[in-house]
């Protein structure tokens, strides 16, 4: 059971009283006949084929508020389209699929290409992104939850718990991030968000001072989390980020975009497993797992102190590097510690691999930082899409329909 404490600058949903799902499902039932709800589910095609993306839709199937459920399907060929419009017919709710891969959506990403208004690359970001584009094409919803699709601890609860802040009509919140312990198999895993971005947020405030959005950062409970809500209105100017960055981004867009009473967190699960990323390394010439993730929320931080004035140098980088270093090794320690307590496994040795590299990240995101000064890692917000294309929505609408439901 979770503490009642209210840390940090925004607003924490606790699980005090394990209230059971059917009575959020009753409340979310009565919300959504003034605020519609949403989900997107951004999914690779490879998901389909493992255990956790069945059970996640065997649970969907039980929902009884969501509107609709929008799929975003990535790296799928026509075969593996027409597998996936039949894995998810079970779902009872009004659903779609974006086969991200097809002609059809192709043609649309050529013409926001010749504009300069399309992702630069593939991945989670531009899935994501171009769901968002659809559900607010499709008009069916208020409010909007987001979460992965290889979560093997799902069930209803974690679904009922995110959405429902922004769901109910009484609470003002535009904003909700989902927060959990990351626990499996006797080991405390989350090695990203626990010994790299929270000792890096922790260094900077010491060198820079308090500065708010630095404040705001440090009161998110687990920050990389792939699970947030949010109302449908937050997705026409909020900009994505195309690479790992992109949860980083996005708690950066709406701090920007909104007051901090306007944002919450909640905490959505007891135990939350799911596919693990390796550590990897530079030998590793594809950048990949906990390497590029590492780099990639560098980057994203280091571009947003920019934006607020910090002036930050090559010199800056060392300072940074050093800092952090040493207050990521102390926390090797604390979690070590609170591990054994409970019964938990901590490789030490693998925590302080990890730490290294990801010191050495640090370092690597700054002089790339600094070589790309006319870097654009955002992809353009759907407001400015509408401004420049006022009829792209439609069409893209149509183009999901004719795949779902026509010839493909």
């Amino acid at each position: 059971m979770s503490d009642f404490y209210q840390n940090g600058i925004i607003t924490n949903f606790h699980n005090l009283t394990r209230r059971p799902v059917e009575a959020l499902e009753a409340d979310l039932v009565k919300f959504s006949r003034r605020r519609p709800m949403s989900l997107i589910l951004p999914s690779l095609f490879s998901e389909l084929e493992g255990p956790a993306l069945d059970n996640i839709v065997n649970c969907l199937t039980k929902v009884p508020y969501l509107s609709e459920i929008v799929i975003g399907l990535d790296r799928a060929d026509r075969d593996q389209f027409l597998f996936a419009r039949d894995f998810f017919k079970r779902l009872p709710q009004h659903h779609r699929i974006l086969w991200n891969d097809g002609p059809r959506l192709k043609a649309i990403d050529d013409e926001l290409q010749s504009k300069g208004l399309a992702p630069l690359e593939p991945g989670k970001g531009r899935n994501v992104w171009y769901c968002s584009g659809y559900v607010l094409a499709s008009g069916r919803s208020r409010s909007v939850a987001l979460h992965d699709c290889d979560i093997v601890t799902y069930d209803r609860e974690l679904l009922a718990r995110l959405i429902y802040p922004v769901a109910n009509p009484q609470f003002n919140y535009e904003f909700c991030k989902g927060y959990y312990s990351r626990i499996a198999e006797g080991k405390l895993n989350g090695r990203v968000s626990r010994l790299m971005v929270t000792p890096l947020i922790r260094a900077l405030r010491m060198i820079y001072g308090d500065l708010p959005y630095l404040q705001y950062l440090d009161s998110y409970r687990y920050p990389l989390s792939g699970e947030f809500s949010m109302r449908v209105d937050v997705l026409n100017d909020i900009r994505i980020p195309s690479d790992w960055g992109l949860e980083i981004g996005v708690l950066s867009e709406v701090h920007r975009n909104y007051s901090t009473k306007r944002l919450c967190q909640v905490d959505i699960a007891d135990t939350y497993d799911h596919k693990h990323q390796p550590l990897a390394g530079e030998e590793d010439a594809n950048r990949g797992g906990l390497d590029r993730m590492s780099l990639d929320i560098a980057k994203a931080i280091y571009r947003k102190l920019a934006t607020l004035g910090v002036q930050i140098s090559e010199e800056s980088f060392r300072t940074i590097k050093a800092t952090y270093f040493r207050l990521a090794l102390d926390l090797i320690e604390t979690y070590y510690n609170d591990a054994t307590m409970n019964g938990l496994k901590v490789d030490r040795h693998a925590e302080e691999e990890a730490v290294e590299l990801f010191a050495q990240n640090l370092m690597e995101a700054g002089r790339v930082f600094l070589d790309n000064p006319h870097d654009k890692p955002f992809i353009p917000s759907w407001s400015r899409v509408q401004s420049a294309i006022p009829d792209l929505l439609e069409r893209m609408a149509v183009a999901v329909e004719e795949d779902n439901l026509g010839d493909v």
